[in-house]
């Protein structure tokens, strides 16, 4: 009976063992892929601001150039209306 106990106690013993080298082999993955996700997430983000800037560069251009345009019009409009 001694023996018996003693095998339990000693497969529940390797049984703890395996069970927490399989929760520290868990937490080291999961670790490796928030870290992965991490980084993805800081590209992800340096590309999104980048993004941001051209497009207010691209607003303003589109802004100057509309201007531009409407300054043009008035113009033309001043050499049509004197040659009537």
């Amino acid at each position: 009976m001694k023996e018996i106990l003693n095998a339990l106690k000693s497969y529940s013993g390797d049984m703890d063992k395996k069970m927490d080298q399989m929760k520290v082999d868990l937490e080291n993955r999961m670790d490796e892929r928030f870290d992965r996700i991490d980084e993805r997430l800081d590209k992800l983000e340096t590309k999104f601001d980048s993004l941001r800037v051209e497009f207010t560069e691209t607003q303003e251009t589109v802004d100057f150039l509309s201007t531009k345009n409407v300054q043009h019009e008035k113009k033309l409009r001043n050499v049509y209306g004197q040659q009537s």
